[in-house]
């Protein structure tokens, strides 16, 4: 008996905060077909969701929202059975599936759930849970991707027994559950590879690195409307920051009086960052001639001062920050043309990474140029965000690996 096709169960935290069913005619049929513990689910993972949306970030949110989804579609459409029986060897069958989930649950393209249609809300019926990442730059087509390879990466896995767990924490203190499965079944994952590879930074070259910059800087020589695209290779580099900390939010803005100097001269620039963080990472002589430019560009002064609520990066029209979706596509914009040039100069081997690179590669290219350097550990941590050293040191310091990988090119092999 074929698996019944899925379908979407919560919108966006802004209109499942107030959602009633009579916008979602679809949805209010599809959970009125279930039994009727369904509802109780349903009105659990709204509540759950919910308390996400209000103390979580956004990116928090929207991947509890798809673990939840998930887990919740399995319960209804393939296991009919409410989570207060489950066991752990239920929890394991749910990891088997989502190991191997049916064709008609994968997706090759991110879209919306639901569509307004007539004044309601209705199923994307090109929605599905799953979704089969296709290398970058290729295209995304029915006929040539093969969904039944889809497997999920080591990092997928944990993020839905995370998702899971903190699904069933939340119930068990709101007291409608008395029990976690979840948390005893994770160890017994079959799926989950003991992982003592050496681990490779997503980071461009030293090389890479110098067509990059080259290339924004040409850009921005020819062009003046490419300094906002010169300023932004520069500071994910150079300042250390994911996209999301240089691009507005419903809850921050990235503003210039951010950038602030202190009494010794020396200057930072206040981020907002993962678990709603906030904190201050040095801003380097080096940087300042590229913060100034790109302010003589909007006809600003040279160098940012108190209370000065321009946002950092400004939008191309309106007003307010430019989001994440679009400082990404400059960036990309970027990366394609470092890749044409380095290319054409240095061969398809050389340039193949900034095909492949994404925004965040920027970060880790320059935290380990930093590492290189030979910067204090604990400096670099607190620069980067991270909640200990121990985080810096797994991700960033390869020193062993590159004494092991020079000594093993003296073998032979006859």
């Amino acid at each position: 008996m074929a698996t019944p096709k899925p379908v979407p169960l919560f919108p966006a935290y802004v209109e499942l905060k107030n959602l009633r069913f009579s916008d979602y005619p679809d949805l209010q049929a599809f959970m009125d077909s279930g039994a009727s513990w369904w509802m109780d689910h349903w009105r659990w993972g709204q509540e759950f969701l919910n308390y996400t949306g209000r103390n979580k970030s956004e990116h928090t949110f929207t991947r509890f929202r798809n673990e939840t989804e998930r887990f919740l579609l399995w319960l209804f459409l393939v296991k009919s059975k409410p989570m207060d029986q489950l066991r752990k060897a239920d929890i394991l069958e749910y990891a088997d599936f989502c190991w191997q989930p049916p064709v008609t649950w994968i997706s090759l393209v991110n879209c919306d759930k639901f569509q307004f249609n007539n004044g309601y809300f209705v199923f994307n019926k090109a929605w599905a849970p799953f979704k089969l990442k296709l290398p970058k730059n290729s295209q995304s087509d029915d006929t040539v991707a093969d969904k039944k390879k889809y497997r999920p990466s080591q990092q997928t896995l944990t993020a839905t027994f995370t998702g899971i767990i903190a699904f069933y924490k939340y119930l068990m203190n709101e007291e409608y559950l008395y029990g976690n499965p979840a948390q005893i079944a994770k160890s017994d994952c079959r799926h989950f590879i003991r992982d003592a590879q050496v681990k490779e930074i997503r980071r461009l070259t030293d090389a890479q690195w110098q067509y990059v910059f080259n290339v924004a800087q040409d850009m921005a020589d020819e062009d003046p409307v490419y300094e906002r695209t010169l300023f932004i290779i520069c500071a994910l580099k150079t300042l250390f920051l994911r996209i999301s900390e240089l691009s507005e939010r419903k809850n921050w803005t990235p503003i210039m009086s951010h950038f602030w100097q202190d009494s010794d001269g020396n200057w930072w620039l206040k981020v907002f960052g993962k678990g709603r963080k906030l904190r201050d990472t040095t801003v380097p002589p080096s940087f300042i001639p590229y913060l100034k430019r790109y302010r003589a560009y909007r006809g600003l002064s040279p160098l940012p001062s108190v209370g000065e609520n321009h946002p950092i990066v400004e939008k191309v029209r309106g007003q307010g920050g430019m989001t994440s979706r679009q400082l990404t596509r400059i960036v990309q914009q970027v990366f394609d043309r470092a890749y044409d040039a380095m290319r054409s100069a240095e061969g398809e081997d050389s340039a193949r990474k900034l095909k492949e690179a994404s925004t965040h590669w920027l970060r880790h290219t320059g935290a380990s140029m930093e590492v290189e350097r030979g910067r204090a550990l604990k400096d670099l941590s607190e620069d980067l965000g991270h909640s200990s050293m121990a985080t810096t040191d797994t991700v960033y310091v390869q020193t062993e690996n590159r004494v092991r990988a020079r000594s093993g090119k003296d073998r032979e092999v006859n």
